[in-house]
């Protein structure tokens, strides 16, 4: 029944029969050898996964099959069996790095116990080997781009997607969090299931609520009738919450519970809804900054950053621009029935020195304009915007500089970080909401 390889290995003929009896009843299929040498011999030739051993031994005792297995194959796991009086020897193997003892005389139910929880860790462990070499074998054509940063970014992905855990994305605006988090669904156990995504910041929080928990019949004006939310809708999938950092920490509470408990409850209901889901959240701003200030939950934050992935701007890899921009040269050439032989020298060294405060998606947005208004067969016009430079944190640093240049930063970083909400900007700036529209005035920023 089981695919594992076991081996029971003890000088005691009436042990033997009764492991060998509590197996074949169960369906466990197993070698069994009363001879440590021939069971070293075993397990060097027929990658034994379980290795359930006497401590007490002629030839070679359990601490020697012990090391000589470890040694063979790290992952293996060794039950030790142990007498009276040679506990001290059973806790000496656990920290040689046994997986576990049962002292005799047991209980049958206790040893199969013991046993079941074993081969689960092996079939854990065997499913994990096949994900990464899975993961390994995935081709990331999608992620374009070969420096550094980006080749972090696809090993970080390779190592986080095949792990049932929740994902925090953090990364500016247009970078591709949510291409990061198809990637990752579609390089996990989940891939066959479901991938939803949900923009937290461009609906209210009732909205929100009521989309991803549903609701009951009556729970509000309008609902005539019970509907079922995105979360049931995804159950064995995965959703993916943009802008989790826009939530109110009402709703914070509510998603810390389907994190946890893996239930909820649907807008006006009484009864827990249960769901299997992964969730990778997303932010466009530093979400430890958010915790600081109290707009984000602290136990929320621990619970999604169990695996964290920052995905770089595109003015951190510059190097990648040019082989983007040729990328979204054939993909809108293609669309709109254009031929391109390239583009000019004189282009692409505007597009490298540009800052690109919209990153990724900003210089897909400008080349396929460009494709567009071009007539010729080489890309040799671009317009990029004049005033959208925004200079970088280093810069300020760098030398002496006016107070009115440091505060232009902040204020155009807030905003650009805040997706323009003036409102909110002021109030992280620690300003009124009038004195953030005087300053905008004043430094031509509207």
């Amino acid at each position: 029944m089981n695919t594992t390889n076991i081996l029971v290995i003890d000088d005691d003929l009436r042990m033997r029969q009764f492991i060998g009896d509590l197996l074949k009843e169960e369906g466990i299929s197993h070698l069994i050898t009363d001879d440590s040498r021939n069971a070293l011999k075993i397990i060097n030739e027929q990658g034994i996964d379980i290795v359930i051993t006497d401590l007490k031994m002629p030839n070679i005792d359990g601490i020697g099959i012990l090391e000589h297995a470890k040694e063979i194959n790290p992952d293996i796991i060794v039950i030790v069996i142990t007498g009276y009086g040679t506990i001290e020897s059973a806790i000496e193997a656990m920290k040689k790095g046994a997986y576990d003892y049962i002292q005799k005389p047991f209980e049958p139910d206790d040893f199969l116990m013991l046993l079941k929880r074993a081969i689960e860790h092996v079939n854990l462990i065997h499913e994990n080997k096949r994900l990464i070499r899975e993961v390994e074998g995935c081709k990331y054509d999608e992620i374009v781009g070969a420096s550094r940063a980006i080749n972090e970014l696809k090993e970080l992905i390779s190592k986080v997607a095949p792990f049932d855990t929740t994902v925090l994305l953090q990364g500016e605006t247009g970078t591709g969090k949510e291409l990061v988090a198809r990637l990752i669904h579609r390089a996990s156990k989940r891939k066959r299931e479901k991938f939803l995504p949900v923009n937290c910041g461009a609906l209210s929080e009732s909205l929100l609520e009521a989309e991803l928990f549903g609701y009951e019949k009556g729970a509000f004006t309008g609902a005539d009738i019970q509907k079922k939310g995105i979360f049931e809708a995804v159950n064995k999938g995965t959703i993916f919450l943009d802008e989790i950092n826009t939530t109110s920490t009402n709703f914070q509470v509510k998603l810390l519970r389907v994190i946890q408990e893996g239930s909820f409850m649907r807008v006006g209901g009484t009864e827990p809804v249960s769901v299997d889901i992964r969730i990778i959240a997303a932010s466009n701003v530093p979400i430890e900054k958010e915790v600081e200030s109290g707009r984000f939950r602290k136990d929320l934050y621990y619970r999604l950053n169990v695996a964290t992935v920052n995905i770089p701007p595109l003015r951190r890899r510059k190097e990648d621009i040019p082989l983007l921009a040729f990328h979204f040269l054939n993909k809108y050439a293609n669309k709109y029935n254009k031929k391109f032989s390239g583009i000019s020298t004189g282009v692409l060294k505007k597009l490298v020195e540009y800052s690109w405060p919209g990153n990724v998606r900003e210089l897909e947005n400008i080349i396929e304009r460009a494709v567009l208004m071009e007539s010729g067969n080489e890309l040799k016009h671009i317009h990029l915007p004049k005033d959208a430079k925004i200079p970088e944190y280093e810069d300020i640093c760098s030398g002496l500089v006016s107070l009115e240049d440091v505060e232009k930063y902040f204020i155009q970083r807030t905003l650009k970080s805040l997706q323009g909400q003036k409102a909110k900007a002021a109030d992280v700036l620690g300003i009124s909401t009038t004195s953030l529209w005087r300053k905008l005035k004043k430094y031509n920023l509207e």
